[in-house]
C-alpha cells in the first residue's frame, strides 16, 4: 500500500524570482513565445473616479505589472499615473468636497484588504484599518466627514458595519454588528448623514435591506423575508430622503429597478413602486447624481447591455442610443451631474472610458466623447472574431445559451469549452485579448455556455443547478458534446475543457464523466472536492457558499457532496490536465490543487501544475499571468492540433 501511494517523481522549476512555481511542465517554445507576445501587451482602461471639480477623471490601468491609479485631464489625454504600489488597487472613492480618496488593496491575492486614504496630487497615502482584518465598500456621508466601511475586525469572521473620520482612524467604531456569518455591507447615507442603508447578501436569490439611525443605533429592516427570499438590493436614496431606490426580483423572474417611502405613512402608503417592470431582463447597475435629480441604469438583455437614462422624481426613463454593443460598466455621474463616465468594452475591443455628456432634459442625451484608448499590442481589432448567440438543448430539452467564436480558416477546428465560474457568473461577449490568440494562432473554435445556474436568465434559471441538483449542470456539458458532434465545422474528436474557481469545478466534473469524449481539461483554481472546500474556505464568506453549494454539516447533504466531488473519482479522469493555483487563494484553498494533482500522480495520469505564490484566486500580475496563458497555449496545442 505504501509503494502505491508514493508520489512519483516530479521535474520542479520556477520563475519571476521563485514566485511561480512549476511541476512537470516543460519550456515553453520560442514560437509560443513570439505568437503571443502582442496579445499580452493588450491594455484596457476603467472608470474610477471623478475629480472634485469634474474637470478630469481617475481611472484603473497598467503600465507596469499590475493596475494602478492614473488621472487623465482631457478626452484621449495622457494618463498620468498616481500611485505606484506593487499590489493592484481594489475600489476607489472620492471623499466629498475633496480630491482625496479611499482604495483598497490586499497583499499577494489574500483579499484580506485593507482601507487607504490617498493624496492624489502627491501620491502619498496612509493605512486606516488595522492590517489584519478583511475591510471593503467604503462608503463616504454626504458631508464628507465620515466614512463607513465593511470590516471583520471585530472578531476574524462576521462582516459587521464600522464607521470613522479619517483624521481619527484609532477612534473607529462598530455601528451595525452583523447577526450571523452572512455580508453586510454599507450602501448610502441619507440628507442629514443620520440615517444610513445597509444590505444584507445571503445568496444571489435572498438579500435584504436595514436601515441604521446613527444617532440612536436603532436599525429596522426594510426589505427581504427569511421565511420568502427574494433579491433586495438597495440603491440610494431619493432627493428629499423620504424613500429610496432599490432592486429586486420579488414577484418576478428578474430584478427590477423599484422605490420605496421609508416611513408607510407616506406616499404610496408603503407600496413599492417598479419602475422597470415592463422590461423582462436583469437591471444590472444603477447610478444616482449627488443631487439625486438624475439617474441612469444598465440592462442586460441576455448577455449584452443597454443603457438607460431616467428621471427619479417621476420615475420616467429612456434607453441610451448610439452606443457601441457590449457591456456597460462604472456608471458615475459627475460632481454637478452635467456628464456620465462609464466603461465600455465589445467583443472586439477592449474596456476604455467613455463620457456621455448630458442636458438639462433629464432623459435626453447628448453625444458621448472617448476619453481613453487602450493600446492592443499593434494587433488589428478589425479582424477580432465577434461570437455568435446559439442554443442546443440539453438531456431536458431545455435551450442552453452559448457563445460561438469560430475561426476565420477552413475547418474541421478543434474546440475549448470555456466554462465560468461563480457559480452564478454569466459568460458575457466581451473583450478577451486570450479567446482571440486561441481563434487566430491555434485557430480552435471556443463555445462559452451558461449553464443552468447562470445569472441574467430569470430567478428560475439561477436556481436549478442548486444542493441536489449540481450534476444536472454538468450533464449540460455533455449535451454541448452532443452538439459539437454535430457540427461539421467542428472536429468533436479534439475538445478540451477549461474553466476556473466553479468553471475548474465544472471542468474536473466533465472530465470525471466525459474523458472519452475529451481530448485534455484546464484547471484554475479549481474545486476538487466540495466538503474540504466549505471547511477550508475563508470564515467570512462560509455561510454564503453554503447556501449554494449545502451545509456539509448536514450527513446526507455530506454524502451527496463527496458523491460528486471529483477528487473522489479521480480514476476516472483519462485526460491530461492543467492545474493552476494561488498560494494565497481565500476562496478556493490551495490544497484543493495539492490534494488532485498528488490524486491524479498517485494514479499515474498526466498532470502540468503551476501554483504563484504571491497570487490569489487567479493571477493579478503580469509576470505570472504572461507564462501561466503561454503554458495553457503549449498545452492546448499539444493536445489539439495532433
Amino acid at each position: 500500500d505504501a509503494a502505491e501511494n508514493e508520489q512519483p517523481e516530479v521535474d520542479r522549476r520556477t520563475a519571476n524570482n521563485g514566485n511561480l512555481v512549476m511541476e512537470d511542465i516543460p519550456e515553453v517554445p520560442a514560437d509560443i513565445k513570439q505568437q503571443l507576445a502582442a496579445y499580452q501587451h493588450v491594455r484596457s482602461a476603467g472608470f474610477t473616479e471623478w475629480s472634485v471639480d469634474g474637470k478630469a477623471i481617475y481611472i484603473r490601468t497598467r503600465f507596469g505589472d499590475v493596475t494602478q491609479l492614473h488621472k487623465v485631464s482631457m478626452p484621449l489625454g495622457a494618463r498620468r499615473q498616481v500611485t505606484f504600489h506593487e499590489e493592484p488597487l481594489g475600489g476607489v472613492t472620492r471623499q466629498p468636497g475633496q480630491e482625496a480618496m479611499t482604495f483598497t488593496m490586499d497583499a499577494g491575492g489574500n483579499e484580506f484588504d485593507q482601507v487607504f486614504l490617498l493624496n492624489p496630487v502627491n501620491g502619498t497615502s496612509r493605512m486606516l484599518t488595522d492590517g489584519e482584518s478583511r475591510n471593503g465598500t467604503p462608503v463616504w456621508n454626504r458631508e464628507g466627514s465620515a466614512f463607513a466601511w465593511l470590516s471583520t475586525e471585530r472578531n476574524g469572521k462576521t462582516n459587521d458595519v464600522w464607521m470613522m473620520q479619517p483624521g481619527e482612524p484609532e477612534n473607529r467604531r462598530v455601528v451595525f454588528e452583523a447577526k450571523d456569518g452572512t455580508y453586510w455591507f454599507p450602501v448610502d447615507f441619507d440628507g442629514t448623514d443620520r440615517l444610513l442603508l445597509i444590505g444584507n447578501y445571503v445568496s444571489i436569490v435572498n438579500s435584504g435591506i436595514h436601515l441604521l439611525d446613527l444617532v440612536t443605533g436603532v436599525s429596522r429592516q426594510l426589505r427581504g423575508s427569511q421565511e420568502d427570499p427574494a433579491v433586495n438590493l438597495a440603491v440610494g436614496f431619493d432627493e428629499d430622503n423620504e424613500g429610496f431606490f432599490f432592486l429586486t426580483d420579488e414577484g418576478s423572474e428578474f430584478r427590477q429597478l423599484a422605490w420605496m417611502p421609508i416611513e408607510p405613512s407616506r406616499r404610496q402608503k408603503g407600496k413599492i413602486t417598479r419602475i422597470t417592470g415592463d422590461i423582462p431582463w436583469d437591471v444590472d447597475d444603477v447610478a444616482l447624481s449627488d443631487d439625486r435629480q438624475r439617474g441612469a441604469f444598465v440592462i442586460n438583455a441576455g448577455g449584452v447591455e443597454e443603457l438607460y437614462l431616467f428621471n427619479p422624481s417621476n420615475f420616467k426613463y429612456r434607453k441610451v442610443e448610439g452606443l457601441p454593443t457590449g457591456l456597460v460598466s462604472s456608471l458615475s455621474f459627475s460632481p454637478d451631474g452635467t456628464q456620465l463616465a462609464m466603461t465600455l468594452n465589445t467583443p472586439s475591443t477592449p474596456s476604455d472610458v467613455f463620457i456621455l455628456n448630458l442636458h438639462r432634459n433629464v432623459l435626453k442625451q447628448g453625444d458621448l466623447q472617448r476619453w481613453t484608448e487602450s493600446e492592443v499590442g499593434g494587433l488589428d481589432t478589425s479582424t477580432f472574431i465577434s461570437p455568435e448567440l446559439i442554443s442546443y438543448p440539453s438531456f431536458d430539452d431545455l435551450e442552453i445559451p452559448a457563445f460561438y467564436y469560430q475561426p476565420k480558416s477552413r475547418g474541421p477546428h478543434p474546440v475549448v469549452i470555456s466554462i465560468h465560474g461563480g457559480p452564478e457568473s454569466q459568460a458575457r461577449p466581451r473583450f478577451s485579448s486570450t479567446l482571440q490568440m486561441w481563434l487566430n494562432e491555434l485557430e480552435v473554435a471556443v463555445l462559452v455556455p451558461n449553464v443552468r445556474g447562470s445569472s441574467g436568465y430569470g430567478r428560475s434559471w439561477v436556481q436549478m443547478d442548486n444542493g441536489f441538483k449540481r450534476e444536472e449542470s454538468v450533464r449540460d456539458i455533455g449535451a454541448l458534446l452532443d452538439w459539437i458532434d454535430k457540427q461539421p465545422e467542428l472536429d468533436a474528436d479534439r475538445v478540451a475543457v477549461y474553466g476556473g474557481s466553479y468553471g475548474g469545478y465544472m471542468v474536473l466534473a466533465s472530465s470525471v464523466h466525459y474523458s472519452s469524449r475529451l481530448k485534455a481539461a484546464v484547471n484554475v483554481v479549481g474545486i476538487s472536492n466540495f466538503v474540504t472546500f466549505l471547511e477550508n474556505t475563508e470564515d467570512y464568506r462560509r455561510d454564503a457558499r453554503r447556501q449554494e453549494y449545502g451545509d456539509e454539516r448536514d450527513p446526507v447533504m455530506r454524502t451527496h457532496l463527496e458523491s460528486i466531488s471529483p477528487l473522489n473519482h479521480v480514476g476516472k479522469i483519462a485526460i491530461p490536465m492543467l492545474v493552476v493555483q494561488g498560494e494565497n487563494d481565500p476562496r478556493v484553498p490551495v490544497t484543493e490543487a495539492t490534494q488532485l494533482v498528488n490524486a491524479m500522480r498517485s494514479n499515474g495520469q498526466p498532470v502540468w501544475y503551476m501554483n504563484a505564490l504571491n497570487e490569489g484566486h487567479g493571477y493579478a500580475r503580469k509576470e505570472n499571468r504572461d507564462i501561466y496563458l503561454e503554458v495553457a497555449a503549449m498545452f492546448l496545442r499539444e493536445h489539439l492540433q495532433q
